[in-house]
């Protein structure tokens, strides 16, 4: 194993084209991909598997069994474009990663006023009613359509100006 941790640690520090090399020569195909963690990950993982034996036999079978099981769905699950279909508790509104978990507040000074809001498991409460989305309690604020999470500073871009959440 020492030599396959070698080789990992050499490839962390290789050009991406000598990483593509050695993907080719692995996987016998063309790798798909240009971002070099993704390769490294896959690469890292095929060299373990081959050192230690890949999976067992019972697994295998298990992996085909799987396969073919998804290969009969043609129809998704009752429920899953619901946006309020619950995951782990969580509905799937609450699955972008860059809304908080239930029970944080959000702030924002608008028009000389603070908007607060609270994050629900099932959506968001704002001066006392619930709303199903951000973009819903922006628009009430604002009187205009907004994109909720620019609203309340949440995307990436314009996170340092918006709103703070506690």
């Amino acid at each position: 194993m020492d030599s396959i941790w070698r080789e990992i640690e050499q490839l962390r520090d290789a050009p991406l084209a000598q990483i593509r090399l050695k993907y080719r020569e692995v996987f016998q195909e063309e790798p798909r991909s240009q971002h070099r963690e993704h390769l490294l990950r896959r690469l890292a993982w095929r060299l373990q598997a081959a050192a230690q034996g890949g999976l067992s036999e019972a697994a295998h079978e298990r992996a085909q069994e799987i396969a073919n099981e998804a290969d009969m769905r043609v129809l998704p699950p009752p429920g899953f474009m619901d946006p309020h279909n619950a995951i782990n508790g969580r509905s799937r509104a609450h699955l972008d990663r860059r809304i908080p978990r239930p029970g944080a507040v959000l702030k924002r000074n608008y028009g000389g006023a603070t908007v607060v809001v609270k994050v629900l498991r099932d959506g968001f409460e704002f001066e006392g009613r619930r709303y199903g989305s951000l973009s819903a309690i922006a628009t009430a604020v604002t009187g205009t359509r907004w994109n909720g999470l620019a609203f309340f500073g949440l995307t990436h871009r314009t996170k340092t100006k918006g709103a703070r959440h506690v």
